[in-house]
């Protein structure tokens, strides 16, 4: 008992958050219960991203009923590539992918041929609830399928890389690149077998990586290096997270991000219940990156001045890019 407790003050003094402070000091601290249907329904959080002028997938249509599933084909119209997901599923459970047709029929990003009639099953256990959130109905959002930019095709297995930025009151305080391998059945879903990858906030170099939580360098599928990439347009992607703050008025999010080849940043989708494993990808506790916001946020608040998305960015970028004294 001695050593458990002798270890957990060990990370605390590291700044690691654990599942409980994470819902008591922010979670429930930040995030207004009756804000939470905007980011737990993706039609609606792409309806705010759109109306704030903020870059999402396009949306192709929505199936919300057993007869709007006849409007599949209008909604799909000649596209040859789209993507079906429920709009309050989790952990991408119920998404397909579809790549290209194929004699009639149309072939999934992993490879398999499906048929119409299947695509249109998928959507009736969308509607019923099966992938959603609690169980409850659901809606079938169509849209945009993104084409992940070149610069991961070396370090991803099939499915399309995401980047998760923590955002505590529209300060960005930590990054992760996550990246699909084999054993994740090509989704970014770390607790599928996904690679997280620590990205330094003031450069977009991503840094050492997690897998199975096991420190690797070299991506199991590809065998190339996870460490040492730049990404591109990284402020872009800072300033879109920093800026989800306005969009839906919580306090503490993780946004998901996506690097479309042609689109660049594009927002997937904000969670307000990110999980924990950031800090293990980037070797860092999100306790004193937090405290350190809450910090600047009472320096300004006693100042009677607030701070601009650019602003925001521009502060956490220089606190705790590369490496900081916050940090120790």
């Amino acid at each position: 008992m001695f050593g458990f407790w002798k270890t957990w003050k060990a990370l605390e003094a590291r700044g690691i958050m654990g599942i409980n402070r994470r819902n008591a000091d922010y979670v429930l601290k930040y995030n207004k219960r009756s804000l939470y249907p905007i980011v737990d329904d993706k039609i609606i959080t792409k309806e705010r991203a759109i109306a704030a002028g903020i870059h999402v997938p396009q949306m192709y249509g929505v199936i919300s009923t057993e007869k709007e599933i006849d409007k599949l084909d209008e909604i799909i119209g000649g596209r040859n590539d789209f993507v079906i997901k429920p709009a309050q599923g989790a952990g991408g459970d119920g998404i397909l992918v579809i790549a290209d047709r194929f004699e009639g029929r149309y072939r999934t990003v992993s490879g398999k041929i499906i048929s119409h009639e299947e695509i249109e099953h998928q959507i009736s256990s969308i509607l019923t609830g099966l992938y959603s959130l609690g169980g409850h109905r659901d809606r079938a959002l169509i849209e945009y399928r993104v084409v992940p930019d070149q610069i991961f095709k070396s370090i991803s297995y099939e499915g399309v890389p995401d980047i998760r930025i923590i955002v505590l009151m529209g300060y960005p305080v930590m990054a992760m690149l996550r990246l699909p391998t084999r054993q994740s059945g090509g989704k970014a879903n770390l607790h599928q077998g996904a690679i997280g990858v620590g990205v330094d906030l003031a450069t977009g170099l991503t840094l050492r990586g997690t897998w199975l939580n096991n420190i690797i360098t070299k991506h199991p599928d590809t065998t190339n290096a996870v460490d040492g990439v730049q990404l591109p347009n990284w402020d872009g992607f800072m300033k879109l997270a920093a800026g989800c703050f306005e969009l839906c008025g919580l306090g503490y999010i993780g946004v998901d991000m996506v690097l479309d080849q042609e689109k660049g940043p594009l927002i997937l989708e904000l969670n307000a219940r990110p999980g924990l494993n950031i800090q293990i990808a980037n070797d860092c506790g999100l306790t004193l990156r937090t405290h350190a916001v809450e910090a600047r946020l009472e320096e300004l608040k006693a100042a009677g001045v607030t701070e601009t998305p650019e602003e925001r960015v521009k502060f956490v970028q220089e606190m705790f890019g590369h490496v900081t004294a916050v940090e120790g």
